[in-house]
């Protein structure tokens, strides 16, 4: 009973779970370094970073202007928090091969202001994995509210957490994301005007 009790409460834990030692900040709060854009990123003086696209800057198809990762990543827990203005859209992109093709090369989790979505979340709304499965419940916070988004991906297992709630969980190798590599860059996405929104504490923890 003891050992099914311990076994129970591990998977509840959360997955960022682990010694703040452990972590390494993506965004130092000041600039970009260690990142590559040809966007609008504008560091702010709290330490957050705003994405504001610049006039005449629509459509999500500019892949040089999503905020990207020098390095590659593999095996590693990925902790972002961001808030969205009223129909806010961007997203989260990892293990992404190509930049110039992330679409097709890497994994997307979906950020969106789903606040207004009735009924079951689909791949496309906050949370789910783009064209492979929506979260398990609509965690969304209102518009203004800090989200916070932990992705976890070790080997072919992919797991979501979105403002402390598990919602996906999956096998890599047995969804639509089959094909793409098991290491690659990460990045931000920037929709287009006019998806002004905040991210902080962007860092990562390898696994």
């Amino acid at each position: 009973m003891k050992l099914l009790l311990f076994t129970a409460l591990i998977g509840l834990a959360p997955l960022a779970s682990g010694a703040e030692k452990d972590w390494v900040k993506m965004y130092n709060g000041r600039d970009l370094s260690g990142w590559q854009t040809s966007g609008n990123w504008l560091p702010q003086k709290d330490g957050t970073l705003l994405i504001k696209p610049r006039p005449g800057e629509k459509g999500w198809q500019r892949y040089g202007d999503y905020l990207w990762s020098n390095k590659k990543y593999k095996n590693f827990v990925l902790h972002v928090e961001y808030k969205y203005p009223p129909g806010g859209n961007s997203g989260i992109f990892f293990r992404v091969g190509d930049l110039e093709n992330p679409v097709q090369t890497g994994i997307e989790a979906q950020i969106l202001d789903s606040t207004k979505k009735k009924g079951k979340v689909g791949p496309h709304d906050h949370g789910g994995i783009i064209r492979t499965v929506g979260a398990s419940k609509n965690m969304s916070k209102s518009p203004g509210e800090w989200n916070t988004m932990v992705v976890r991906c070790k080997s072919y297992h992919l797991q979501v957490e979105l403002n402390g709630e598990k919602i996906v969980d999956i096998l890599l190798d047995k969804s639509p994301m089959k094909d793409r590599p098991l290491e690659g860059y990460i990045g931000l996405q920037d929709h287009g005007e006019p998806n002004n929104l905040y991210f902080r504490n962007i860092k990562l923890k390898k696994i």
